[in-house]
């Protein structure tokens, strides 16, 4: 009996720091979800594909129009910070229990995936700082077409895809660990397989990364948590 009580201060701890652990992970997805929702939405406020030079000037000589899209090329920035503070709680969680093969990929994917993100926003946001910070003319119809299919590019062929391998590797963790309900687990792997496969520009289709790290930080977040009677039986 002494030597448990001796024990419970630093199982109460252990207990409390997965806790925080956990509640930290839920919120860092969520905030993730957030922003880079807010930010691609935001950086969809452009001149339409197709547009004239008139139309495009018209744009950018709107303080309006201008600042809304440079709050989104801002928020692109928070959204890698806070992926990247999901994916180092989310390994500080599992611990010894990590594959080291999925655990390799899980980090790798994540971090490109932050990579392109970057590289999409900065490619979409660059004749608007060009025009903003450096007094650069408003560009022709060719330089948003160039810009604009470069940052899709970053963005829909190779984001997407580093995307789905990270949602596979964090599914296949999740299924070994019994980290998370395996509706959710199996739903991924879905999910995944539809990023992989796509070949188009489909606007919405890259959104679907970032609703399932919402789902999973919720899940995270909703778990129950261990009784004081279940962690330390009797």
């Amino acid at each position: 009996m002494a030597a448990a009580r001796t024990n419970e201060p630093a199982a109460f701890a252990a207990v409390g720091r997965d806790l925080r652990t956990s509640r930290a992970a839920g919120v860092a997805g969520l905030l993730f979800a957030v922003l880079f929702v807010s930010s691609i939405l935001l950086l969809r406020n452009h001149p339409a594909s197709g547009s004239s030079a008139d139309e495009i000037r018209a744009w950018y000589l709107r303080d309006s129009s201008k600042q809304v899209a440079l709050v989104g090329l801002y928020l692109a920035p928070f959204a890698g910070i806070s992926f990247l503070w999901f994916i180092a709680v989310i390994r500080q969680h599992l611990g010894d229990r990590e594959d080291r093969f999925f655990g390799t990929v899980f980090l790798g994917s994540g971090l490109l995936f932050v990579a392109m993100m970057f590289a999409a926003a900065a490619a979409a946001g660059s004749p608007l700082a060009a025009v903003k910070f450096q007094g650069a003319p408003v560009p022709s119809p060719d330089v948003v077409v160039a810009t604009r299919g470069l940052a899709y590019t970053f963005l829909y062929v190779y984001a997407i895809r580093v995307a789905a391998v990270f949602v596979v590797s964090v599914s296949t963790v999740a299924l070994r660990t019994a980290a998370l309900p395996r509706w959710l687990i199996f739903s991924g792997y879905t999910i995944a397989a539809v990023m992989l496969a796509s070949v188009s520009f489909f606007r919405f289709i890259v959104l679907l990364f970032p609703l399932c790290v919402a789902v999973v930080s919720m899940a995270i977040l909703l778990m129950r948590r261990p009784s004081d009677a279940e962690t330390f039986p009797a």
